[in-house]
């Protein structure tokens, strides 16, 4: 294994931390204020490591359209486990978001009309199953602990699902239309803004951080980032077919690690619905993938 495809394993590594660090430093600093500070650092972690293309070298469909889609799904991704009315539930919107990888296969195959396996529509039935198996109960499933869940805190459950189907919208925006362009750094820079207008704008109280608050910032941030630019230099040297089937890994590492970081047990029936995404979104790319193809989730984001 190489150094750069090390740098890949790091950057998925840095991503399954994403959901428990973001959620840490939004009990620390709010939902608007927290999020703002770990945006920003991550843009400026981007700037120094990745660099900051001239906006005219993009495609302005790509730049626009997916500048935008790319800010409202961070803005569902990190409000929807700030808004989460306990840590576990915080969890569930991060299995939820990692829908993203299945809606993203279907998605392209609804758009380019490929013939595919049969297999592949059970494929993604597993994948939202697990969702509704994570959130449906402690002994499986059981509706009326499903309904109840969703109604104790619809808006969280709303954005983390809007997220799964925007970032997958968007991973085929980029595809057909970014033309090898990676404006990352630019839409990271347009998030930390509009969560800090966001900010001002709310009755929020100014924030008041102590340092070891403002380590956690600087970790979480960097931890984004860095995800970013590791994965960069992974896709470019790294071994491309290994970094992409491991990064379908990510949802069981990350609620493993926000498990460990939040302090949060979680029950055998959760865990099962976490691998039972993960083998749906994998099974889902293995079934679409060209036999030639080094496909990876090139604008994976793991969070």
């Amino acid at each position: 294994m190489n150094q750069y495809t090390l740098a890949g394993c790091g950057a998925i590594l840095l991503w399954s931390s994403n959901v428990a660090l973001i959620r840490h430093v939004t009990e620390l600093l709010g939902p608007l204020g927290g999020a703002a500070a770990i945006y920003s650092i991550a843009a400026l972690c981007l700037v120094l490591f990745v660099g900051a293309p001239k906006l005219s070298d993009f495609p302005r469909r790509y730049l626009i359209v997916g500048g935008v889609l790319f800010v409202v799904y961070e803005l569902c991704l990190s409000l929807s486990l700030a808004w989460a009315n306990t840590r576990t539930q915080a969890i569930e919107m991060g299995v939820i978001n990692y829908l993203w990888p299945c809606l993203t296969v279907f998605f392209s195959v609804l758009i380019t009309r490929q013939k595919v396996s049969l297999w592949l529509y059970p494929a993604l039935m597993i994948a939202f199953l697990g969702v509704v198996w994570t959130v449906g109960g402690k002994q499986g499933v059981s509706w009326q602990h499903l309904v109840a869940n969703i109604h104790s805190n619809p808006l969280s459950y709303t954005l983390a699902f809007s997220g799964a189907i925007i970032w997958a919208i968007y991973c085929n925006l980029t595809r057909m239309s970014a033309q090898g362009k990676n404006g990352i750094t630019w839409f990271f820079i347009a998030t930390a803004i509009t969560l800090w207008i966001g900010f001002a704008l709310s009755d929020a109280p100014a924030l008041s951080a102590s340092w070891s608050d403002v380590g956690y910032v600087l970790l979480a941030g960097a931890a984004m980032g860095g995800g970013y630019g590791l994965w960069n230099l992974g896709i470019l040297k790294g071994n491309l077919v290994f970094l992409a089937t491991l990064s379908y890994f990510i949802p069981i590492l990350s609620t493993f690690l926000s498990a460990i970081l939040l302090s949060t047990e979680l029950t055998l029936t959760f865990w099962q619905g976490v691998a039972m995404v993960t083998l749906g979104s994998l099974a889902s790319w293995w079934l679409t993938r060209a036999p030639t193809s080094h496909n990876t989730p090139s604008t994976a984001k793991s969070h």
